[in-house]
This record gives C-alpha cells, structure tokens and sequence, in this order.
C-alpha cells in the first residue's frame, strides 16, 4: 500500500486515496518487465458483451454490459499520421501506433439500459482515485448492478463472500461506464516514456477526458445528458477533466458529482508538519476528529445528537480555533490552555498529548492515539472502522484497518464476477491497484500549455472555471463525517471558496452523510446516496427542455 510522502496524501502502508489490495507479485514481476521493455505493444482493445437485470426501487431493468478496452494515445500524439500494427505472437497485447511515443488500453465496463433510447438516455462516467487506483470499489461496493456483501464497521470474515444484486444500483437514473486509471485494472499503459505520458495530474486528465470523447464517439452519445462521478482523487482528476472536455472538447456536462472531494493538496491533514505555516488542515480536520471521537465514545461528554454537536465544533474550528493557530507562538498562555480544553473535549485526546502536540494532530496521530489506552488504532478512510496497533510505541497508524477489512471482498469478487459473468479476463491480471511513486503533481491550471505550479496541485481554478464558462453546470458533493483521508469539512471550505461569482454558488449542493471515505460501504448511507443522486441527475438532465417545442 501507499508510502509515507507528501504528494500521495497517505500514511505509510496506504496505497493510495482510494481503497485497494497489495499488488500482486505478478503485477511486480509485470512492470520490473515493462521498465525493461519500454516498447512493449500496447493491448488490442477487445470487447465483451452479455446481458443482465436489476431490480431498484421494485422495477426491474433489463441491461446490456461491454466489458473492453479503448486505447488513448498522449495528448501530442496526431490521428492524422499513418497507423503501424504489430503483433507479438503469444502475447495478449497487440497493436501500437506507429506515431505515438506511449499507449494506453484503458480498461472500461459499461452498462446501457436496454428500453431506454441512448440520445435521451444520461450517461456517467464513474472512477476511483489513488491516483492508482482501479474502479472496483464504485463498480462493486456502490452502483453496478452486483454489489459485494461486507461488514459495516469490522473486518469482513475471510471467503466464500457474497455478491448480490444490487437494489441501490444507479441504472434506474443513468447508463453507467465504470473507468479504470491507465495501468490499472485490465489496462496497460506501454512505450516510450509511458509513465511521464499518463502519470501526472495533467497527463491523468488528459487521458480521461481523451477515453471520454472515445466513447461518446464509439457509442454515438454526443447528445446524451453527461455527467462525471469521480471519489477521492477522482474528485481532483473530475475538475481537470470536466474544464478540458468543455474547454479543449467543446462538450458541456450537466454535472460533476463528487464524492470524498479533495481539490487542493495544502489541506490534507496527513502530513501538514511538512508545510509548517499551514494551519488549515487542523482545523478543517477537527470536525471529523469530533465525529469519530462521538462514535467511540471517546469525548468526556458524549452528546446525543451527531449534526448538533458537529455544527458547534465546525463553528469552533473556523473561529477561535483559527484564531489560535494563526496567532502561532504569540498565543498568550490562558488562551492557550482554553482551547487546549476545548479541543480535549471535541477530540476526547488526553490534555497533555494536545499540549506537547502544540494545539496540532495530523490525521497519522490522531488515528493511533484515539483509542491506544487499548492498544487499537482507529481507522483512516473511514474511523468507525478500528484493529489492532502494529506498533503500540509508534508516533502514527502504521495501517488502515477500514482498507484492509474490506479490501479482500472486492478484489475476489470482482475476479469472479469480471470472468463468469462478463466473460472478459481469462488469463490477464486484475490490477486493483498499484504503486506509482513518481506521480507528478505539478499542475497547469491554464490549461496543457501554460506554465505548471511549483507547488501542490490545486484544481480549484479548474472547477471555477468550467462553472464559469458553461453557467449551467451544476456540483454535487457528497461526503462521509468519519472520513478522514477527505475530511468532510474540507470539501465545503473548498467548495465555498471557489474563484467563482457569488451566484454560481448556487449551483453547488452538499450532502453527507453516517459512514467514511467510501460511503457507500455503509448500506442506509449507500441508499441515501443513490436517492440523492438519482434525484440530482433527474432535476439536471434537460430533458424537460429538450422536450419542449
């Protein structure tokens, strides 16, 4: 899982923002021989197509899925040239462009509601984050038509696990295609300089929106009401894409949903120690503190009510709390040991940890600290989740138990299912996830051709202005109270400070919710989740317009 560094805003032993297994040693084995064969034949896209039924909502509904391939080229690469094939006898992956300096085959399954016509019809396209990540944990934990059974708040028992049909499935509202990232899942990514060419904020973006334009050719939905749903640092890759299809692409989008949202890196709490001077993370982390401590029972006055309580700490946080963190060193004594007292009682942390701590716990802290008078850590992508401690004298969580109580239950499911039930995969690896230590995060917000940042990638102005170039653009973000890879706080701070006028404000709406960073592995808030956002894209998909003469 992901290593301890400041641009992968994870704690050590995490792979990435989103959830997922150890690779696998043939995956291993698989890129220590791609690093020597930078030339490698791309996959030949390929497709398999079956046919299922879902029930939601008490109306059954018939469906087609493909499971396949698309491939993208980098954004330099020109359609116009001649294209060369190749073959590698005895190989999976076949063909490359003669012209291309990299290649990716991205792995995509789609699934289209057969009594619907397709130009009226909404389609959304749906990824996991990492960056490195596959789109298991969407396709199988929240909207496809199958969904893996797990345990609410503990480790899921080892297999046989379950897969059931999925009554929360968003088919009744949008066709769906879920997207694995380049190199993940069933795709590769091959050629010169391959990772320079899909590993980076920009380079990410590129190659969806370049997968996103494939396909709407390749399926002829151009017209179709569009929609993103990206979680975790999908949310980041949801503003690059969605300014570049519109801006670049000319293709407008009724909405971008969001889920567990991070836009700008200066407000991870993981490891704010490394930028010192940046008060922001504690106090946008501090709500979630609250909330988990509630749910432990961890706070020396346990309220009844969750939303109260949290409405009285985020009230805190952004006020006297601020206030005693920008003051730094000029705090006087008493008020420091007045919001010492405070944040004792919001965090139920013991007094002197808070002092010693200066007024400051990372997320890596938090998480080991919690419950360690027992010897338990608490959970990162969502705190309900707790096990044991790997190291009892250590400074931060040296795991996440919520990843790896689930994880398991995901990737064998979706193994079988991919194989037995789309008929796609005999004899390829399933990568749930992978490591890419050299991810670029510099970011040019002016678009492919500017300048990039120094600093941490920050795509709020990238959202702000596709918002700002097509006004009727409308955000939903949805966000779990015990997550604390994205605190919840975090995304409606950031969303309230868009660079955008005040009544495109409007545009945005916010919803959370009882569970963690991947909220629908909590079944009521996976129901409330599908509710929402069937309704959100019903009220946005124009179709009452285009219906009118």
């Amino acid at each position: 899982m992901l290593k301890k560094r400041l641009s992968l805003l994870l704690p050590a032993s995490v792979l990435s923002l989103g959830v997922g297994a150890p690779a696998l040693a043939d995956d291993r084995a698989d890129a220590a021989h791609s690093a020597h064969s930078a030339t490698r034949p791309a996959q030949q896209p390929i497709e398999r197509t079956s046919s299922g039924m879902v029930t939601v909502a008490g109306k059954t509904i018939a469906y087609q899925a493909v499971a396949g391939t698309l491939l993208v080229h980098p954004r330099s690469w020109d359609d116009s040239e001649e294209t060369v094939h190749e073959e590698t006898p005895g190989s999976d992956t076949h063909a490359i462009d003669g012209n291309a300096d990299a290649t990716a085959s991205m792995f995509y399954v789609a699934y289209f509601r057969k009594d619907a016509r397709p130009e009226n019809r909404p389609i959304t396209f749906v990824y996991n984050g990492g960056p490195g990540s596959s789109t298991v944990w969407l396709h199988m934990g929240a909207f496809g038509p199958r969904r893996v059974v797990t345990n609410d708040d503990t480790h899921t028992p080892a297999s046989p696990y379950r897969l059931i049909d999925n009554p929360q499935s968003l088919l009744d509202a949008t066709d769906l295609v879920f997207i694995d990232a380049p190199g993940t899942g069933f795709g590769r990514i091959n050629g010169k300089d391959k990772e320079k060419l899909f590993w980076g904020v920009d380079a990410d973006g590129q190659a969806f929106a370049r997968f996103i334009s494939g396909f709407l050719a390749k399926y002829g939905r151009y017209n179709s009401p569009k929609y993103l749903f990206g979680e975790s640092y999908g949310t980041l890759r949801s503003a690059v894409v969605v300014n570049d299809l519109q801006n670049q692409e000319n293709v407008d989008f009724n909405g971008v949903i969001l889920l567990s949202q991070i836009l700008s890196y200066d407000n991870s709490v993981d490891e704010p120690a490394l930028n010192p001077g940046m008060d922001e993370p504690f106090v946008l982390a501090l709500p979630t503190y609250a909330a988990t401590a509630w749910y432990h029972h961890k706070l020396p006055q346990q309220p009844a009510e969750l939303k109260p309580f949290l409405a009285e700490v985020e009230h805190f946080a952004s006020t006297d709390y601020l206030v005693a963190l920008q003051q730094g060193a000029a705090l006087p004594a008493a008020d420091r040991d007045r919001i010492i007292g405070r944040l004792h009682d919001y965090t139920g942390l013991p007094i002197d940890y808070i002092r010693r701590a200066n007024l400051r716990i990372d997320g890596g802290e938090f998480s080991k600290t919690l419950q360690a008078d027992s010897d338990i850590t608490t959970g990162r992508l969502d705190t309900r989740f707790s096990g044991p401690s790997l190291d009892p004298l250590s400074e931060e969580a040296g795991y996440d138990p919520q990843s790896t109580s689930i994880s398991s239950a995901y990737v064998s499911l979706f193994n079988d299912y991919t194989r037995k039930v789309l008929g796609y995969g005999d004899g390829l690896a399933y990568r749930a996830e992978i490591d890419i230590p050299h991810w670029d995060f510099h970011h040019a917000p002016d678009g492919p051709d500017s300048i990039p940042s120094d600093g941490p990638a920050n795509v709020m102005p990238d959202l702000a202005q596709a918002m700002k170039t097509n006004p009727t653009l409308k955000i939903m973000l949805n966000a779990g109270y015990f997550d604390l890879a994205t605190p919840y706080y975090e995304g409606i701070y950031e969303m309230q400070h868009l660079p955008i006028p005040a009544r495109l404000q409007r545009n945005i709406e916010f919803q959370q919710y009882q569970s963690g960073h991947m909220v629908y592995a909590n079944i009521p808030s996976l129901t409330q989740l599908h509710d929402n956002i069937a309704d959100f894209i019903r009220r946005t998909d124009n179709q009452a317009e285009a219906a009118t003469p």
